[in-house]
């Protein structure tokens, strides 16, 4: 008998080293630079989130920090959550970019990811969307449905990530109408709902009858609902703030971006390195039209995301001569901007008013 209990209990004793070298779960962390809301771009980076803890389950632990401020602030963050013990840091804006590179040299184990950033480093990733075939895609739908010619764009920075979006829209628009004139009002910030809305309302008082925005809040949404006038969402569906006039919405995707980093973390395959992804790869979709969009605007925008998925449509490709508002030509005709040229974008196609 004691004999059969000495071995049972050398037998256990044998299993505890086992029990004991169960990794722990990856800590992953989010920096968010509005408050996190139902809808917007915090909104899409937190489903990214959820999707990686979705996918991976026990294997991961994550944590999100909200309403950061670009800057001191950010680096703040960021330096705590890596003191903290999270090896896998994603900083989704583009004032993120510096404060990351700075942590990442005094973390040299952690992996970071700048979204939206262009700078990489030992351990440092990007990765961005392009959000401009998006603006395409909404651009036509605008020039099938004004009647004024005349569209609005409430813009935070002039970046060329808004510049992109912009200048995409603009053409996306002239291409169904070639009298569309674009019309822009900066604000010089990412979240302030106030001035958002004063903005929207500054655009309808000059014949805007629809309207686009590279902001963070649902202010230009809630504002064109109330004016009866067409507004193309931004980040996320929403449909819940301006049910009867969302034109369609341009919407981000980063769950399967955000758990194949992680995965690869867990797995040690992680690699610095730049992503720049589409509709095609899934990043980028147009959708969620509102009931009063006619069945045909809706079919004609699908049917060119299709055809931009494809390869068949490029934005940026010009049929003839492309100007910018200074009449300096800036794609030859039978020509497409490449990738660097369209991440270096400075200027404003011709039928854009709003100075950068």
């Amino acid at each position: 008998m004691y004999k059969n209990l000495a071995a049972a209990l050398a037998a256990a004793c044998c299993l505890l080293p086992v029990f004991s070298q169960t990794p722990e779960p990856l800590k992953v962390g989010f920096v968010y630079v509005t408050p996190l809301s139902d809808t917007g771009w915090v909104r899409q980076h937190d489903e990214g989130r959820k999707a990686v803890e979705a996918a991976l389950g026990s294997r991961v632990r994550t944590r999100y920090v909200e309403n950061v401020a670009e800057g001191p602030d950010a680096e703040r963050v960021i330096r705590d959550l890596a003191q903290q013990g999270h090896r896998l840091i994603f900083t989704p804006s583009f004032g993120y970019m510096e404060p990351t590179l700075k942590v990442a040299r005094e973390f040299p184990g952690v992996r970071f990811e700048s979204i939206t950033g262009y700078k990489t480093a030992a351990n440092v990733a990007v990765a961005n969307a392009r959000y401009y075939e998006g603006r395409y895609l909404a651009g036509v739908a605008a020039g099938r449905v004004t009647k004024s010619h005349v569209a609005g764009y409430v813009a935070g920075f002039p970046i060329p990530e808004v510049l992109q979006g912009i200048n995409a829209f603009a053409l996306g628009m002239r291409s169904v109408d070639p009298r569309a004139e674009v019309r822009v009002v900066w604000i010089n910030t990412w979240f302030d709902p106030a001035r958002e809305r004063d903005a929207a309302m500054t655009l309808f008082a000059q014949d805007a009858d629809v309207i686009a925005f590279h902001t963070a809040s649902t202010a230009v949404m809630a504002a064109a609902q109330e004016r009866g006038k067409w507004a193309v969402a931004y980040h996320s569906d929403m449909r819940g703030v301006a049910p009867d006039v969302q034109l369609l919405a341009v919407t981000h995707h980063w769950g399967d971006y955000y758990t194949r980093r992680a995965r690869a973390v867990l797995d040690g395959s992680w690699q610095p390195g730049t992503v720049w992804g589409g509709v095609k790869e899934g990043m980028i979709r147009v959708g969620d039209f509102s009931r009063r969009v006619p069945q045909a605007v809706r079919e004609e925008v699908l049917a060119r995301q299709r055809d931009i998925a494809a390869g068949r449509l490029h934005p940026f490709h010009a049929v003839s001569d492309i100007f910018d508002s200074d009449g300096r030509r800036v794609i030859a005709a039978g020509t497409t901007l490449s990738d660097a040229q369209i991440l270096g974008m400075d200027w404003l196609v011709r039928g854009v008013q709003g100075r950068k």
